[in-house]
């Protein structure tokens, strides 16, 4: 005789490994499987509920399937339920098996129990296939008309399953479904508005038309529901039925939509639930949640609006985390249909900002960025600011980025800009993207009145602080720019005066060059901004010469090669100045996104070329794949020669129509003397120089600063 289920339950538990409860478990499946085939049908239930327990211990249990069928076939009701629940564990819709057990499933659907009906309506909502749903739709539609409230709920959640298989049966539903809704049984109408929900997400639009005139009949259930006094069956945290308003509820929202008259029928019951339902506690503001997605979902006024967003804004301040949650993720929602009305609880939303959840804060973060406009940029801006400062390392890249946004988007005027900018670099500089960067470039570029105050700015940040990345890269470039308006007196208002001297700003640039950096790339620019300030600031040619010498021998090649090309500018003091020329304004349409902003077509500009402009792009950028230089138009002889100082690069050709040149081309230029002007090429033009900013990628950075980049080879 096999064990009792609790006995094996017991034996089971004690089992110390695994290898021990194994070998309990072959054992007890072994003495199951005799008296299956003994037909012992005493202890035929027994066998099966202890083959549910081993079923969700994991192992196979195949070969009681038939023997659930077995039980479903009988006459009492605990074995009927052992056999059911059998069925619903042990198989699934795809068992060839699960085809036997149709009659006996018609048969209990049309039994007098309504216990065993129950039991065979809930085995068909579990496990119907397409085929049995087919089958036996006439039984449970007319079991939604039962006697018995039971049967009615089990036919409803059943019907669900059915359409579900078989979606073209579910117009059939339609009728019973009605009636279900003027039910009196708080079970049954649940089902009904499940069953509702689902009828019209399956037929859309055409089913939503048919239930639009069962309005009336659910804003009634709503008012009983909320204007009832206590009932002990139903009372749930104070309420009535809170499962029921959250179904009916929802099942408004979508027979509302796009219906202007069925809103109106609604719009006095929602107001109701929104000024009557308290949110102390959880069921309550459960349906009060619903009560406001209902609110925003259905055609409401304005007022009725204001009352939803309202009520949003006291889940903002609940302590429990997932209101707090679900509120902003409803009014991130809800901020593009009313502004102002959520604009009203910005200080609350910001307050979410710093909270310790980071899925509130980014939800939070989500929503200011929404709110934020023109007239509250710098609210808002001045908030983010604060908590950027203390924030946690993981949040602050979003963060980031976010406040650059709204400030390229959204800022008042440019001062305001800049200065917010450069606040951010300073404090995460290391998060800030390189389009972000560019475009602040490019607008100080395009701001002359105030590029003093910008450089005066930048200076002094860069002297009492560590500086970060993005403002390095920023700050290097308006050094080697206008370091020069350092010198240059007439503050704006509220600015502080910045003591700079050019030893001072010279100093500044040899101990940023000193610094331990993880790329060149801020090396190779501070080497550009230093040479650039040999000709803005003479008296310190000396010292930036000796600056230069010293990463002569620098292990980076880039480093290197500049350090030798930029010391060989100070042989030609002639056409020096030139070559360091400040950039002309940068292009801000075409380098909105921090790309070109010189259009090369046919080998035009829409900036006017110059000399300056031509001596200043990289010459590698000249050079053809085959090493050749591209002719050009005369600017002045030692410009030309200087430009063509990559002739040297191209293999010697014998003269076919012309005697060789009698001068070597490089002679002069590294000699002492200054060279006549060299021979000129065929007719033709260089192609225009690009621009500093046309490469998305980082190492393009070098080029921002408009110093003259040459190949090492012509110059040693």
């Amino acid at each position: 005789m096999s064990l009792r289920l609790r006995e094996l339950i017991r034996s089971v538990r004690s089992c110390k490994t695994a290898a021990e409860e194994r070998a309990v478990i072959a054992k007890e499946c072994a003495t199951i499987r005799t008296a299956f085939k003994e037909n012992d049908v005493q202890y035929r239930h027994r066998n099966v509920a202890k083959l549910l327990f081993i079923h969700m211990l994991g192992y196979p249990t195949h070969f009681g399937q038939m023997e659930c069928l077995k039980l479903i076939a009988a006459t009492t009701f605990p074995e009927k339920r052992i056999g059911y629940l059998g069925l619903m564990l042990m198989l699934d819709e795809r068992q060839e098996v699960l085809m036997l057990v149709t009659n006996s499933l018609k048969n209990d659907l049309c039994h007098k129990n309504q216990y065993i009906a129950g039991l065979a309506l809930c085995a068909l909502g579990n496990i119907a296939s397409a085929e049995m749903a087919r089958d036996l739709a006439p039984e449970v539609e007319k079991l939604m008309s039962n006697s018995h409230a039971y049967v009615r709920k089990k036919a409803a959640l059943c019907t669900i399953r059915i359409m579900k298989k078989v979606p073209e049966l579910t117009e059939t539903f339609y009728e019973a479904a009605s009636r279900l809704i003027r039910d009196r049984h708080h079970g049954v109408l649940v089902g009904a508005m499940q069953l509702i929900l689902d009828i019209c997400l399956t037929n859309g639009p055409s089913a939503i038309a048919e239930f639009r005139s069962k309005v009336p009949d659910l804003v009634r259930i709503m008012k009983s529901l909320v204007l009832s006094g206590f009932t002990p069956d139903h009372d749930i945290g104070g309420l009535t039925d809170p499962f029921l308003q959250v179904k009916t509820l929802r099942l408004l929202r979508i027979l509302g939509q796009g219906d202007a008259t069925a809103s109106d029928q609604m719009s006095d019951i929602l107001a109701q639930v929104a000024t009557n339902v308290e949110g102390n506690k959880n069921a309550g503001n459960a349906v009060l949640y619903e009560c406001v997605q209902t609110i925003m979902g259905v055609e409401s006024i304005g007022g009725l609006r204001v009352l939803a967003i309202n009520i949003l804004g006291r889940f903002l301040s609940n302590r429990d985390n997932n209101i707090r949650y679900v509120a902003l993720n409803m009014l991130a929602k809800v901020v593009a249909v009313d502004t102002q009305a959520v604009q009203r609880h910005r200080s609350t939303i910001v307050d979410c900002v710093k909270d310790s959840d980071v899925s509130i804060r980014r939800r939070a973060l989500d929503l200011v960025y929404a709110l934020v406009n023109a007239s509250n940029i710098t609210t808002l801006t001045k908030e983010l600011l604060e908590y950027l400062m203390v924030s946690d390392v993981e949040f602050k890249p979003d963060l980031t980025n976010k406040i650059c946004a709204l400030v390229q988007r959204f800022a008042p005027d440019k001062r305001w800009h800049i200065d917010t900018l450069i606040q951010v670099m300073d404090q995460a500089g290391g998060y800030v993207k390189d389009e972000q960067s560019r475009a602040l470039i490019v607008l100080i570029s395009n701001a002359p009145e105030l590029q003093p105050y910008t450089v005066r700015r930048l200076y002094s940040v860069l002297t009492q602080s560590h500086p970060q990345r993005a403002l390095l890269i920023v700050g290097v470039w308006c050094l080697g720019e206008y370091g020069d308006m350092l010198l240059l007196d007439g503050l704006l208002e509220d600015e502080e005066p910045v003591a700079a001297t050019e030893a001072s700003v010279v100093r500044l640039l040899e101990t940023l060059l000193k610094e331990p950096m993880e790329e060149t790339l801020i090396k190779e620019m501070l080497l550009t901004c230093t040479v650039k300030l040999s000709s803005r600031f003479p008296n310190s040619s000396p010292q930036i010469k000796a600056i230069l010498e010293q990463y002569q021998g620098s292990i980076s090649l880039e480093v290197q090669q500049r350090a030798c090309e930029y010391s060989r500018l100070f042989v030609h003091e002639a056409i020096r100045p030139a070559l360091l020329e400040n950039m002309p304004p940068l292009n801000e349409d075409l380098t909105a996104s921090g790309r070109a902003n010189i259009s090369m077509e046919g080998g035009s500009v829409d900036a006017p070329e110059s000399p300056v402009a031509a001596a200043t792009s990289p010459i590698p950028a000249a050079i053809s794949p085959s090493g050749q230089v591209p002719p050009t138009q005369p600017a002045s002889p030692q410009l030309v020669d200087l430009l063509d100082m990559n002739v040297v690069d191209e293999p010697a050709a014998p003269a076919m129509n012309a005697p060789a040149p009698a001068v070597d081309l490089l002679a002069d230029l590294l000699g002492d003397g200054v060279a006549p002007p060299a021979p000129m090429p065929a007719a033709g033009t260089y192609p225009p120089p690009t621009s500093p900013l046309s490469a998305p990628s980082p190492a393009d950075w070098t080029d921002i600063s408009p110093a003259l980049h040459v190949h090492s080879s012509a110059l040693d």
